[in-house]
Order: C-alpha cells, then structure tokens, then sequence
C-alpha cells in the first residue's frame, strides 16, 4: 500500500464532505425533508442579467484560454475599484480561484514550516486545516459569549511570539455570523503593524453585513499594504459559487510570491468565471443590495421561529431531565449562518449534531470543527433555505432538545 504525508494524515477530514456522509444514500420523504444547513451558499441563482451576459460571453474565441497570471487587468481594475479607488491599485490585486485558494497563496506567500498564525476561535475550519497542512501552526486565541464573540485583542497581544508571522480575522465571521466593527479591525491592524505580522482579512461576507457603511478605513491608508492582506469571495455576493473565483489583495511583492504557488495549483482563475465577476462588479450593485435586505430578514425570521419554537416548549413543559430544563440558544447570528449552543451539558456536539441528522433530518456542523473549546455549539448556515422552512427548522432543533436522546451511535 501506498504510504500517505503523515502530516496531511493528520489533518482531519473536510467538515461539510463528512457531515453529508451521516445522510448519504438515505430517502427521504417528501412529508419530512432534510433540512441541509450545513454548507453556507446562496439558495437562489445569479442574477439573470448576470445569466444572459455569460450566456454571450462563454461564445467569445479566447473564453478557453489562460487568463494572465494575476487575472484579467479589467476584472482586477474592477476588484480594485470596488475596494478603494485610490489607494488600491489593479497592482495590488489578484484574482483567485475561490477565496480559499486566496488564503492558501497568502499563507504560502508569508508563511514558512514552523511559523505560526493566530486564529480566534472558533475559526474557519479550512484555515486550521491549511495552515496544519502546511506545517505552520495554528495558534488559538478563544473567543467568548461574554465579549460578545468579538476577539480580545489583549489575548492575541499575548500569544505573539517570535515565529508569528500573521492575525487572521474572518468578518463577518464564519462561522458565528458577528460583523467585527471598524475600531476592532483598526486596533487589530495596529497590533500587527506594532508587530510587523500580516493582518489577513477574510472578508467573504462583506456584503451581507447589516450595515452599508465601510466595514473599516484601512485602504484610505497610503501604507495599508505593509501590513494589510484582504481576501475575498464572489461566490456569496453574487451567487457564483461553482465559478471559484475571488480575489487576494496585497502589496506587489507578496503577490510575486503567490504567483508561484498558483502557477502549480490552477495556473488562474477561469476566465469565464473573471468575466462575470468584472460585469458583476460593474452593474449589480442594486441585485447585491436586495439579496442583503432578503438575508437579513431571513435572519431575523430564523431568531423569531427559535425563540417562538423554545416559547412553546416551555409553556408546553415539556423539557426532560436530560435538558434540564434548558433551550437551544442563538449566541451569536449574521450574514449566513447563526451559531447556537446546545443544551446537553457534557455531550460533545459530534453527537449532538449526528442527533439532529438521524432523528430529525437536520444536517449542521457541529462546533467541535471549529476548535477544541467549542463542544458546545453548532453552526447553522441558512442562506439556501427558503423562508418557509424556517419554523419546520426551529421546531425539528427544538424537538431534538425536548427527546433529550443525543446518545453516541452504537
């Protein structure tokens, strides 16, 4: 048999990929569907305009060609344009398959075997996992209820050593759903200058914040590149998922170094997927802004029906001994995804979430993928849910609470 990298080996399986695998080659009855909340992408399809402009464009002779190394000058002069028009530059810009793809080029850009990168937890799991991969080490920094999930920016002061070399901050944060305000991202920006580490900013959900005002002040900065490194995702802001494409934003040098790195992986980005990006970029500010107000009151139908839902519950006086007495509760909500801690105290939430699958057809991701100190909780990304699924959604947790039977399988 093959031998595998032992460090790879190490590196635990992709959470989505493994929690479809509770539900794989089940049936299901149409009376009571799986409710999938597990992976976070939009419900509805991109824009039509965006549709019919693609519909011409994959037509055009050079649609199958490479696109240039760094991406397509005018998608890049679009991306550029769209995050600030003076000091970020099409230089600054490169245009990656999917954001993920821009987070591994920043690490590889920045980053040697045997550095570490601070996470808050709970983290994005596909950064712990690249960053162990690639034989850096993830260092924790816990995030907690009391602060309202917002890192402490004392315990990340704490936790620099002489290998640090980035911070990495997610806002709107995945997987709690919290929008880090501005004087946190500035104050987070000025810890990691004092330092001379990187400030990696994952901005995916930029779009659904529940504000249109700058998520922060950083590119007015003429020197932003010196500590700043943004990343970004269209496959949420337009509905382009399957396209994999966003972008890395960086200082020139630090994109000459991930050149490289993409240059062994997809070589670019399609450039199908460029050219719907720069004309989205360009035209879909009003589509963007609709689907915002759309997942914001989808948001906060999803609180009502979970309040109502644990309401009734205990007016019915029908938790157990096994609860408590205790409800599901939202800690933390935004953008796609809301972040619940479970009631059963002790139980790791693996099981209270393989719970939910097998006796309620409910499909999330349980905390334990977000970091060690996260057994309590449980992520639910409803962004593809059609509204009308809401309270069948709140009623199923409620009622799995209630059973009280989240027991390990046999």
């Amino acid at each position: 048999m093959l031998q595998v990298s032992p460090i790879i080996a190490d590196v635990y399986d992709p959470p989505v990929a493994l929690v479809k695998k509770w539900v794989a080659g089940r049936t299901f009855d149409v009376a009571f569907p799986l409710i999938d909340v597990s992976q976070a992408v939009p419900g509805y399809p991109c824009a039509h305009e965006l549709r019919e402009f693609l519909s011409t464009a994959v037509l055009a002779a050079d649609t199958g060609r490479y696109a240039p190394a760094l991406g397509l000058p005018e998608t890049r002069a679009a991306i550029a344009h769209h995050l600030d028009r003076r000091h970020v530059g099409v230089n600054n810009v490169m245009v990656t398959a999917g954001c993920n793809q821009a987070f591994c080029l920043a690490i590889g850009a920045l980053c040697s075997p045997g550095d570490e990168v601070i996470l808050p937890t709970p983290f994005y799991f596909n950064h712990d996992m690249w960053l162990r991969a690639s034989g850096i080490e993830p260092v924790c920094a816990d995030v907690l209820e009391a602060n309202g999930m917002l890192p402490d920016l004392d315990h990340i002061a704490a936790a620099i050593t002489d290998r640090t070399r980035a911070l990495v901050f997610v806002s709107p944060n995945n997987p709690c759903g919290v929008t880090y305000p501005p004087d946190l991202i500035e104050r987070a920006y000025a810890l990691c200058r004092a330092h001379d580490i990187a400030l990696i900013l994952d901005e995916t959900y930029k779009d659904f914040r529940d504000t249109t005002d700058p998520a922060h002040e950083l590119f007015t900065r003429r020197d932003w590149d010196e500590t700043l490194v943004q990343l970004l995702s269209f496959s949420k802001s337009f509905s382009l998922a399957g396209y994999r494409v966003g972008s890395l934003t960086a200082a020139p040098h630090v994109l000459e170094q991930a050149i490289k790195l993409a240059d062994c992986q997809t070589i670019g980005a399609p450039r199908i997927s460029q050219l719907a990006v720069g004309y989205a970029l360009n035209h879909l500010d009003d589509w963007v802004a609709t689907q915002r107000v759309a997942m914001a009151e989808k948001l906060a139908q999803f609180r009502s029906a979970i309040s109502n839902a644990m309401s009734n519950a205990k007016s019915s006086a029908m938790t157990n001994e096994t609860t408590g007495g205790a409800c599901y509760e939202i800690v933390a909500s935004g953008a796609f995804f809301a972040y619940l801690r479970h009631p059963f105290e002790g139980v790791e939430s693996t099981t209270v979430a393989l719970q939910l699958a097998d006796e309620h057809n409910v499909l999330t991701i349980p905390g334990a993928s977000f970091g060690t100190t996260q057994s309590r909780y449980l992520r639910l990304a409803f962004g593809n849910l059609e509204t009308a699924m809401l309270p069948e959604l709140a009623n199923r947790i409620t009622a799995s609470q209630l059973q009280g039977s989240a027991a390990p399988r046999s």
